[in-house]
């Protein structure tokens, strides 16, 4: 096995017993990235230097005795995360040569445990797309058929984690953000609860929808992850002081007992692939073999979360983006005096053609007049979405489904149609307007050989059931152990 292959979890015991140095991880990462990034465009920076001197304090720690589960390892930030000192362009050109003066706190974490930071991974533009060909700079193709999408919006981390291009990646999810990628990119990959990880240093698209969340090899690295990135943080006035466990504690505790809820909304969805509801399907009976219970339950109002969503996100788009002038940072148009004219132009170019049609759509939807009808009506619908789960989640413990209807789609193939773009994330959705927990884990392949996820969603705050469950179908399953061939 190559260094490059290891999980964390692997590495890190190499790391703590001295076989390996962090700068040799760092180096086989770094020697993978430039043998594969020509055929994937994973990356919108990599800070070779950087991460090396990162790697080199990283085996003083640990010759010194220090050696936290991240120390050393080398992990991938998406670019809407600020690092201090190294470009953040949210994958946008009005961000083109913007650096941060600051660090988000999930940085400041992970560097503080040790961690190597190898460079900012390619995104939708400022997080909103499904299929990473939104990106202002390049198209992410997928490890397992590079004429596909590797999904979005954090699809340039999903496809550098699946491709042995680091050995985990932080992603954000507004809208399926992380799960979908991960789905279509056989990684694991975590919506931690609102409010669970600090969104300080996260560029902000909807600031009610946003989580940061960790993508990894297996479910025990995700665990590590999220044990460094949780927490409260005074700096983010959404965080909440909540307890944080150790998630890697209960993931091999078994799962007798355990009630599953299979949404009757979700089943009867149609457009789902035959070969995508086998897998969920198939899921679902071997976590009946570990002992778990499978429960019907109802979410009357899915129906309506793509279009409560397709309201909600792009007004708070609207006016969070409206900073972007060209005035203080970010690119500028020059060629006019005008100060208006400027403005205009500078938005106009920086923009791409789907930030700025979510502009449009959210700023008609805060309109005086249609304020009440809009965005008014999809805060009412979100409201009775949340009852729905807090309903469900009264006969069951976790919710499970499929992530994305259908495995991984071809580039170019749904950009020119909107409407069916936004439906890939018809199953994810939800679990951001209700703020819980939601998680993919890969479940199956294609007769193509395209990767399958399984969605777990969970109560408020618990993302330990979601590892546990996980874990176990992971253990009971091989799905995790294949590789793209690249």
């Amino acid at each position: 096995m190559e260094l490059c292959e290891l999980t964390i979890e692997a590495a890190h015991r190499l790391l703590k017993t001295k076989e390996i140095s962090s700068v040799e991880l760092t180096r086989a990462v770094l020697d993978r990235i430039h043998a594969v990034e020509g055929s994937l465009d994973a990356f919108l920076k990599v800070s070779e230097k950087t991460a090396l001197k990162q790697a080199e304090a990283a085996d003083d720690k640990i010759g010194a005795g220090h050696c936290d589960p991240l120390t050393g390892i080398p992990l991938a930030i998406k670019d809407v995360i600020c690092t201090a000192g190294v470009e953040t362009t949210c994958g946008s050109k009005i961000l083109e040569h913007f650096i941060p003066p600051y660090n988000a706190t999930v940085i400041e974490k992970l560097e503080r445990r040790g961690a190597v930071i190898l460079g900012k991974t390619n995104m939708d533009e400022f997080a909103m797309g499904s299929s990473t060909e939104n990106s202002g700079f390049k198209d992410t193709r997928n490890p397992w058929d590079p004429t596909r999408v590797p999904g979005g919006s954090s699809g340039g981390s999903a496809a550098a984690v699946a491709a042995d291009m680091c050995l985990g990646a932080l992603g954000s999810d507004t809208g399926g953000s992380i799960r979908q990628p991960a789905s279509y990119c056989s990684t694991v990959g975590l919506k931690p609860t609102y409010g669970r990880v600090s969104r300080f240093g996260l560029v902000a698209f909807a600031s009610s929808l946003d989580q940061i969340g960790p993508l990894s090899k297996t479910v025990t690295d995700c665990a590590v992850m999220l044990n460094a990135i949780a927490g409260y943080d005074p700096a983010d006035s959404t965080s909440v002081p909540e307890d944080v466990p150790d998630y890697t504690a209960g993931l091999k505790l078994g799962l007798k007992g355990i009630r599953v809820g299979i949404p009757v909304e979700y089943t009867a969805t149609e457009g789902i692939d035959p070969e995508v509801s086998a897998a969920v399907e198939q899921a679902v009976r071997v976590l009946e073999e570990l002992g778990a219970q499978k429960v019907t339950v109802g979410l009357p109002h899915t129906d309506y979360a793509v279009a409560a969503y397709y309201v909600i996100a792009p007004s708070e788009a609207s006016s969070n983006l409206a900073r972007y002038d060209g005035v203080k940072y970010g690119a500028r148009d020059k060629t006019q005096d005008d100060m208006i004219e400027m403005y205009r132009r500078t938005r106009s170019k920086g923009f791409g053609p789907e930030v700025q049609r979510r502009i449009i759509i959210g700023t008609y939807c805060l309109s005086a007049g249609y304020y009440d009808a809009y965005y008014g009506k999809a805060s009412q619908i979100r409201s009775l979405i949340i009852s729905d789960f807090n309903n469900a989640f009264e006969s069951c413990d976790l919710i499970v489904s499929p992530v994305a209807p259908t495995p991984a789609f071809k580039i170019g193939e749904k950009v020119d149609d909107p409407l069916t773009m936004y439906l890939t994330d018809i199953f994810t959705l939800s679990a951001n307007l209700a703020g819980i927990p939601g998680m993919s884990v890969p479940c199956g392949f294609s007769k193509k050989g395209l990767p399958i996820g399984l969605q777990l969603l969970g109560r408020h705050f618990n993302e330990e059931m979601l590892l546990k469950v996980a874990y176990n179908l992971e253990q009971a399953t091989d799905f995790h152990k294949k590789k793209p061939d690249l």
